[in-house]
């Protein structure tokens, strides 16, 4: 069944019906029937990401049947591509023909070159005598051409079953420039409470079955419409792949869990709109880098989870995070790392070069040390970055030394709302204050009790608001001069038609290290 087209904003007008002679030759509509492109191949939508001041890159996966492998046969398929300066395409900008192969379960990616800087564009693919609906994606700014504005969504954690990705449907309606997800974009397991719908299937294992998962996400009506209203950057947390893995070991110190990881990044990588460069020898892929804006901002995305050491003081007989307090020397030693060295070089390097007015740390998790005492000592988290504090000493000293304007990170993880200032010195309030920290609530995944979040927010003054009782995404508008932070939070995610409103706003002033007062 072909999914619905109505509009979710201006921009996001419905698909073009298009009829099979207008676009493609006889000949290539008879390969494609043959192929086996016998219904609507566009079920799992269309997305932008990675954009650049003369580029794009644009994604699609023909899925005819989306939760049953695709439906699509071993061959490779034609698919055409253009991307306009209308949403008409009466005036197009580039146009050309990807080849959807079966070893990538019939996904294209699509690197545009020579678009103009700074402007807005429409995009679609034709493919078996169909058109897909219709995205809008946009250019970055050049360096100095005076464009100095910048509007970022920033969202993350959508647990599929545990409420419906309403938030996505407003996101889109601010019309955001970019956005920014940070991690556990699907869920392998199924937990949590008063779930609204169903994962299809059990916890995922094999490529097949990855793939199978991010199809049923991805056949979400309003994530599709947020992946169609601008360009995104994405990196991923844990449960792309299995929670609270590490590196090379799963939580349930599965010895063949390399393979599972690899069949995971492998689904990530073909249904998200990332340049094909990112992939590596082994498996593997490097999804840290470097984003300029303009002259306005640099946006360093980052990956905590390839490369990290394992937790500290693990469970006995397990993988993954423990909350543990002084007895575990082993989270404070020296060399423990979240990056892993050359992540830490690079992005100690980057910072150190950048001229850009603002520069956003884009990672998963909340920085800012949010340990609880309990009468023994203070007790830590082991997952983030409290079990890595060495790791972050030498994040905050790098960017000290770098000098870099007006930083701020940006974090997700830990479905609740945090805004916080980082200390020179971790939780150390008589050290300087030397960057602010927005750390956003889920799109969907149940957040922490709210006794929780009052005890941390109490023993953590440095974080200036704490609340985990709603869902939603971050809205950040930055001028040269100011960044502007809204905290968007949905009435309920059981509904699917729940309204959003703005839970506190916060500003941080260019030239002021840290939040300004709530709004």
């Amino acid at each position: 069944m072909r999914p619905m087209q109505s509009p979710r904003r201006a921009f996001l007008r419905r698909a073009f019906a298009v009829a099979a002679a207008g676009f493609l030759a006889p000949g290539v509509v008879r390969a494609q029937v043959r192929a086996g492109i016998r219904a609507y191949p566009f079920t799992l939508g269309i997305a932008s990401g990675a954009p650049t001041a003369t580029g794009v890159v644009l994604w699609t996966r023909l899925a005819p049947e989306p939760l049953a492998g695709g439906g699509l046969g071993p061959g490779s398929i034609d698919v055409r591509w253009e991307i306009a300066h209308d949403e008409r395409f009466s005036r197009i900008a580039r146009r050309g023909t990807a080849i959807a192969q079966a070893s990538r379960a019939h996904a294209v990616h699509v690197e545009v070159e020579g678009l103009d800087p700074a402007r807005w564009y429409h995009y679609r693919f034709i493919a078996g005598g169909e058109a897909s609906a219709v995205g809008r994606t946009r250019t970055a700014p050049s360096a100095g051409a005076g464009d100095e504005r910048l509007r970022l969504a920033l969202a993350s954690c959508q647990h599929f079953e545990q409420g419906f990705f309403v938030a996505h449907r407003h996101l889109a309606a601010d019309a955001p420039d970019l956005v920014a997800f940070v991690g556990d974009y699907i869920y392998e397991s199924s937990w949590g409470r008063e779930h609204v719908r169903k994962h299809r299937a059990g916890e995922p294992r094999s490529l097949a079955e990855y793939r199978d998962r991010y199809a049923q996400y991805k056949s979400d009506a309003d994530l599709q419409a947020a992946h169609a209203c601008a360009p995104w950057l994405l990196t991923w947390d844990d449960h792309e792949v299995d929670n609270d893995y590490a590196n090379d070991r799963g939580q349930d110190l599965d010895p063949d869990f390399l393979a599972r990881r690899a069949a995971a990044y492998r689904a990530y990588f073909e249904h998200q709109p990332l340049r094909p460069g990112v992939l590596r020898a082994g498996g593997e892929m490097r999804l840290y880098g470097e984003h300029a804006w303009g002259a306005l901002a640099n946006l360093f995305v980052l990956d905590d989870r390839q490369y990290r050491a394992h937790q500290a003081c693990p469970r006995a007989s397990r993988g993954g995070s423990n909350v543990v307090g002084p007895e575990c020397t082993e989270r404070t030693e020296e060399g423990r790392t979240m990056l892993g060295a050359a992540q830490e070089r690079w992005l100690g390097d980057g910072l150190a070069a950048s001229r850009s007015q603002w520069n956003l740390v884009v990672q998963q998790t909340l920085m800012a040390p949010a340990g609880r005492g309990d009468g023994k000592g203070v007790r830590h988290w082991t997952d983030g970055w409290d079990g890595y504090p060495r790791a972050r000493e030498r994040f905050l000293d790098a960017l000290v030394a770098s000098g870099a304007a007006n930083p701020v990170v940006l974090g997700g993880d830990v479905h609740a709302n945090y805004v916080a200032n980082l200390h020179a010195r971790p939780g150390d309030a008589a050290s300087p204050v030397v960057a602010a920290e927005f750390c956003g609530t889920s799109i969907s995944a149940q957040g922490p009790s709210a006794r929780s979040v009052a005890a941390l927010r109490e023993a953590n003054p440095h974080i200036r608001f704490a609340d985990g009782s709603r869902r939603g995404y971050g809205l950040f508008d930055l001028r040269r001069d100011r960044l502007e932070a809204r905290l968007r939070v949905v009435e309920t995610v059981k509904l699917p038609n729940a309204a959003v409103s703005t839970a506190a706003t916060f500003t941080v002033d260019a030239g002021r290290p840290g939040v300004a007062e709530a709004q």
